[in-house]
């Protein structure tokens, strides 16, 4: 499967006792490989990227905890396809991740337009998040969402450099309201670079 292709079916669906039998089993497989999905920028926003395996796992698991059998499936596919990356782009969720219900409520409604402040640099070029095709995530009162899902789309040159290891690979969230960068590490470039092929 070519990475321009990769959409779950309902054919890579398992049945749900399958699933269940063998579920401990394949969320702790599937740690490993998140693990290098993973960047904390700053002190509680964290981007997980997504993959055709980790979407097949969150299908999964709704499925599961819900029960909603065959008439589930396709309801899940539509709204998990679209954060499969299709080999030119990288995909993350980004959560917000507030423990304290007073503090999340005033740092969300202080950080309206978060998803439109990201950017991965490399070298000189700079790759602008796009929210993905899902509703506005920011309330009409200004409160934003403390989940989110951007889109990075690169030019053959960026995709290069990104997976050739060239370089320094930041993760900037520029807003007004919290202004952090990560380095990406070699682990995580190797790893998101599997985007690429």
């Amino acid at each position: 499967m070519s990475a321009q292709d990769r959409r779950l079916t309902p054919a890579d669906i398992i049945p749900y006792a399958d699933y269940a039998a063998k579920r401990a089993e394949l969320r702790k497989k599937l740690i490993a490989v998140k693990k290098n999905r993973r960047i904390e920028v700053g002190p509680f926003a964290t981007f997980h990227f997504e993959n055709y395996e980790t979407m097949w796992l969150q299908v999964q698991e709704m499925l599961h905890i819900e029960k909603g059998g065959a008439e589930q499936i396709a309801g899940e596919l539509d709204t998990y396809n679209p954060l499969i990356p299709q080999g030119n782009e990288l995909i993350a969720t980004l959560m917000l991740e507030i423990e304290d219900a007073v503090r999340r409520e005033t740092m969300l409604k202080r950080l309206a337009g978060i998803e439109e402040s990201i950017s991965l640099e490399i070298g000189d070029a700079r790759i602008r998040a796009t929210p993905t095709e899902y509703e506005d995530r920011t309330t009409p009162d200004g409160k934003t969402s403390s989940v989110h899902w951007v889109r990075f789309v690169f030019t053959p040159e960026q995709k290069r450099l990104f997976a050739g290891g060239e370089g320094r690979v930041l993760l900037a969230i520029e807003h007004p309201n919290y202004g952090h960068i990560a380095v990406v590490s070699p682990e995580v470039r190797a790893e998101l670079a599997k985007d690429f092929v």
